[in-house]
């Protein structure tokens, strides 16, 4: 394998590696199937637009937790054991997935269902807040600076083609039975178990600097201060999380929306969307060791004017398909012209944003501070996340789709002036 993507590192860094490979194969493929959540919701459950928005906000809204979850990851004597822990306690309720009816008729009379589905996603997603931290620790740890967004790409392509053939394959399924996620989600508690148990294998570089032993919500007061002193005194980063807001609030507007626009406006059945999504999952795998490689080379405040600017001419696109229509089907799969367009800068947005969002954090500190900063940064998005997708629903229930698509992409504008004058005033140290 190390022969093959020409890799030359030290036997530390080849073995975390491997574990951090096989992790990303099986995380890809639970992604994938993931990846049709809200569309299950929608038309499978049958959930109101506002379920629609809460299920993209049960994703973020648990990422509030971070700076106090960072907290208690930073003083867990055995930090393995807690993060498998909650591996074990964030996945299982999948398993209550397998007692829900199998029929329409039953669902559509209550909400309990639905209630009950985006509850026990939510419970799955309480794994981030965590994980994500600790991911970022560990590889920032194993690998050089220089080697750590291009190691990353080769993890998160072998992720996306995972992604790309599970979506595929649970599309064609979800046609064939509306309910299939009854018995394919319970083996997904027993895979999102594994994969973290294959992650917990990589070694923690742990600090000899002693720690002094405080109370826990001191700590986590102390950790507070730390981040609006972190934000106070890195203005790059502060920044980039500023510019953050504004395209968090464009992107998070607007997933739930085109989930709706897809059932309501496009008629779209489960394989016409598992195609989309793989059209620009296939783009990012191609794309991905490039911008890899990319991100270490640049100011990650330009990667980021980049990464936006693909986000906007998505949605730009994207609100064309309600004007100009037209399409072919094939195989059953409804093929609109303007919608492959939009979904061609959704795969460049796609490669770009799965190094930005996950490492771009870490561009701004020390390998020891990182992450504190991945905290801070997850906090951020669960902040957007109480209100961003809930805004989007709102102006689509008042006004149209697009005057959420052309409400989200003057956000983006904001972003990339936001990193454009940033890149002007000051530089990173």
């Amino acid at each position: 394998m190390f022969k093959f993507f020409k890799i030359n590192i030290s036997e530390n860094a080849k073995t975390s590696f491997r574990y951090h490979m096989i992790y990303s194969i099986i995380d890809g493929f639970i992604l994938g199937l993931f990846a049709l959540n809200e569309f299950i919701l929608i038309k499978s459950l049958k959930g109101t637009n506002y379920q629609i928005a809460f299920l993209f906000q049960a994703m973020v809204l648990v990422l509030l937790f971070s700076v106090i979850l960072n907290e208690i990851l930073n003083r867990a004597r055995s930090k393995k054991k807690l993060i498998r822990i909650l591996a074990i306690a964030t996945r299982l309720p999948l398993f209550l997935l397998f007692f829900f009816p199998d029929n329409a008729m039953e669902i559509e009379h209550t909400h309990f269902y639905q209630l009950a589905f985006l509850g026990i996603i939510m419970i799955y997603y309480f794994a981030n807040p965590i994980l994500f931290p600790a991911i970022n620790h560990l590889l920032k740890n194993s690998y050089t600076h220089e080697d750590f967004g291009k190691f990353y790409s080769y993890a998160s392509t072998i992720n996306k083609i995972m992604m790309m053939v599970s979506t595929f394959l649970f599309g064609l399924l979800l046609d064939y039975d509306h309910f299939a996620y009854r018995y394919i989600y319970p083996l997904v508690a027993l895979l999102g178990i594994f994969s973290i148990f294959i992650l917990t294998k990589i070694n923690y570089r742990v600090s000899t600097k002693p720690v002094p032993k405080t109370k826990f919500f001191t700590a986590v007061w102390i950790s507070l201060k730390k981040m609006f002193h972190i934000l106070k005194g890195n203005k790059p980063y502060r920044d980039f999380e500023i510019a953050f807001m504004f395209y968090g609030l464009a992107w998070m507007a607007t997933a739930a929306v085109i989930t709706i626009f897809f059932e309501k406006v496009l008629h779209l059945n489960y394989s016409s969307v598992a195609f989309y999504k793989n059209a620009y999952n296939t783009l990012a795998i191609v794309l991905l060791p490039y911008f890899g490689k990319l991100i270490g080379k640049i100011d990650p405040r330009r990667f980021a004017i980049i990464t936006f600017s693909f986000m906007l001419l998505h949605l730009f696109f994207m609100e064309m398909t309600e004007h100009f229509g037209q399409y072919f089907e094939l195989l059953g799969i409804k093929i609109y012209y303007s919608l492959i367009v939009s979904y061609i800068f959704y795969g460049l947005f796609a490669a770009a944003m799965a190094l930005l969002w996950y490492i771009g954090s870490a561009y701004f500190c020390k390998d020891e501070e990182v992450s504190d900063y991945q905290s801070i940064h997850l906090s951020f998005t669960g902040v957007r996340g109480i209100f961003s997708p809930l805004i989007g629903v709102f102006v689509l229930q008042m006004f149209d789709f697009a005057t959420v698509f052309y409400m989200s992409i003057l956000s983006l504008f904001m972003a990339i002036a936001i990193m454009y004058f940033s890149m002007k005033r000051e530089k990173i140290k």
